[in-house]
């Protein structure tokens, strides 16, 4: 029968999953594809150090990393910025630094800059919010190696603007570079740059003859260089070439393994195996009580009519139109705009189009997507609003296009308000702002209207049962079936499966951590999918079982509601994880996490709405209807 047909269907996405979870290790260890051809570089020829933001946890706030004292070029140079760079406050500049290949450098002088109370001031500020600084070499970030208690290395990202010890503050003046390189006369000419390691160091330089300096005892790790009793600062490096047999393609293995890798893997697993046993019960239960209530209802007579019970006795109203149809319509069209438009960015990051490795590439992927997935949130929005007879299908598809952009451009754009006035490099220019509403009005928009003129010229859905004129009263529900209760309960399991990626994407984005479990996060949105299915469709089970036909919604809501423990959990993690101690970092947090809990709350509620109707429709057109 169809509807055990519908119900194998869910246990075999089920068992693909467990077969996903095999080919998980190897989907996150993807190949990426550079984008651009390694560079070669001949011995002395010149490798350009590159200065980016620098950043804090603390406060969320980006600065141009000239805003501080540092030693300039007589002309800065920002580098080509695409979209993704830009939301993220990138700012990449040109420096002073003089590195040649295989050249090593000792104690070079950089420049000395002399030091006003602001210049003081501006650099207590960024010590005591643990301001990083961000290099490039060759299109990689500069990172500190440190030794972990059992031994292991790890690294991070950036080095710190100076340290504060017993209320002291102390700049970091001289920088120590590890530059590794790889060379392969058999395969290319000179030599590729495939390591960058910095180690600073606050020293006390002396003058020498003419124009050299002694960096004095750099093993001594204590600071010297006091900022409150320097009236100027000397800046100086050092530059030490090291053979690599690290590959180019390879050379990004060190950031993008910064985290516990053991323990990411044992915690995904757990939470899969979990989940995966859940949905495998659920299924069963579903596929036995469906089995037995079908057969059931196809051996009764026409006189045994009036004892019908259960989900067959509201066969008339099941597919009432329900309250508020238009903001359902609209709700599940973004929800399937968003779904489709995360789908494909993580299938082309997981293959390495869109990767950390292109700064901002992510992000801009995911806006392009999003803008010409508009097609599909303007079909299914009119397919579904056309089902329920709805007439005002011009305010449907309006809403459709500007409700969601809307919100979260609206809320970007207050945040983006507050940026400004802390002037931070994060704060978004009035051309993006432009480019962004060029992107939304003039292609968004019209795909958006495009698809609800095809969703409206097809018929509407095919519908098994006919709707009473009259809508049947509803029983009184137990407390345990109501809406509010049964939708928490709902939210939870779509939340279990996706809690431990949750943490390192967070920490990804607010701990200023690399990602690259790509093959992970796509195992983690089926595990999302196939959850959010059947939690709502057993929960709608319920629900007809005890003649209530109010389904539409509640089948929306019950896994949207996951995204209720998205934002306790966002709001857990602030609590516990961040340090953040300036308003306006804090504002950014929530603003965004609410965003993302929507966003997250559009998908899930999208997903289990459209599994539940293609499950009420498939179990209602496999019974006998007089």
């Amino acid at each position: 029968m169809a509807a055990i047909a519908f119900a194998q269907k869910m246990l075999a996405g089920t068992a693909c999953v467990l077969q996903l979870m095999l080919l998980g290790p190897k989907m996150s260890e993807a190949f990426y594809l550079p984008g651009v051809a390694p560079t070669d570089y001949m011995d002395g020829s010149k490798v350009e150090l590159k200065v980016n933001k620098l950043t804090s946890v603390k406060t969320q706030l980006p600065y141009r990393y000239y805003v501080l004292p540092y030693c300039q070029p007589s002309q800065i140079h920002v580098s080509a910025e695409n979209l993704g760079e830009i939301l993220l406050g990138d700012s990449i500049e040109n420096s002073l630094y003089d590195i040649q290949m295989n050249v090593n450098v000792s104690c070079a002088k950089l420049c000395d800059r002399p030091l006003t109370d602001e210049d003081k001031a501006m650099f207590k500020r960024m010590i005591d919010h643990e301001y990083q600084v961000n290099w490039l070499v060759d299109n990689l970030p500069s990172a500190m190696k440190y030794q972990q208690k059992g031994g292991a290395l790890t690294y991070t990202s950036g080095f710190p603007v100076g340290l504060k010890v017993d209320g002291v503050y102390y700049v970091h003046n001289h920088i120590q570079i590890g530059l590794h390189y790889h060379s392969d006369p058999s395969e290319f000419q000179g030599s590729r740059v495939v390591g960058f390691e910095v180690f600073p160091l606050s020293i006390q330089q002396t003058q020498q003859e003419g124009a050299a300096i002694s960096c004095g005892d750099m093993e001594d790790p204590v600071p010297h260089l006091d900022l409150m009793k320097q009236a100027s600062i000397t800046y100086s490096y050092d530059v030490v070439w090291l053979p690599s047999p690290v590959r180019w393609a390879s050379r990004w293995d060190n950031y993008l393994k910064m985290h516990e890798g053991q323990i990411h893997w044992f915690s995904i697993v757990n939470s899969l195996m979990i989940v995966l046993f859940l949905s495998g019960m659920v299924a069963m239960i579903l596929l036995r009580t469906l089995h037995r209530d079908i057969a059931k209802y196809n051996e009764m007579d026409a006189d045994d009519s009036a004892e019908e019970t259960g989900w067959k006795l509201v066969h008339g109203d099941v597919f009432r139109k329900p309250p508020h149809s238009k903001a359902l319509a609209v709700s599940v069209g973004s929800g399937m705009q968003l779904l489709v438009c995360s789908a494909v960015t993580l299938v082309f990051s997981a293959i390495g189009f869109l990767s950390p490795v292109h700064r901002g590439s992510i992000l801009q992927g995911m806006l392009l997507l999003f803008t010409f997935a508009g097609i599909l949130a303007g079909y299914c929005s009119a397919r579904f609003y056309k089902m329920w007879k709805g007439e005002d299908w011009k305010k449907t598809t309006l809403l459709t296009a500007f409700l969601y952009p809307g919100t979260v451009f609206g809320i970007f754009f207050v945040l983006n308000l507050f940026i400004w006035g802390t002037k931070s490099s994060g704060a978004v220019p009035f051309t993006t702002m432009f480019a962004l509403l060029v992107l939304w009005f003039g292609i968004s928009v019209p795909l958006v209207f495009l698809g609800a003129f095809f969703g409206y010229k097809k018929g509407p859905i095919s519908l098994p049962v006919r709707t009473n004129q009259i809508p049947r009263q509803v029983p009184a529900q137990p407390w345990y079936i109501g809406g509010l209760f049964s939708c928490l309960v709902g939210g939870v399991l779509p939340f279990a499966g996706v809690f431990t990626e949750l943490f390192f994407i967070m920490s990804s984005i607010w701990q200023h951590q690399f990602y690259y479990l790509f093959g992970f996060l796509m195992l983690v949105i089926v595990i999302l999918v196939i959850t959010c299915a059947e939690i709502s469709i057993t929960l709608a089970y319920f629900q007809l079982t005890n003649e209530d036909y109010n389904w539409w919604w509640r089948s929306f809501f019950t896994s949207a509601a996951s995204a209720v423990y998205i934002f306790g959990y966002s709001c857990l993690y602030f609590f516990t994880r961040m340090q953040i101690g300036h308003y306006v970092g804090a504002l950014l947090y929530f603003g965004y996490m609410f965003v993302v809990s929507y966003t997250f709350a559009l998908i899930t509620g999208s997903v289990g709405f459209t599994a539940t109707f293609f499950f009420v429709r498939t179990i209602y057109g496999s019974i006998k209807i007089d």
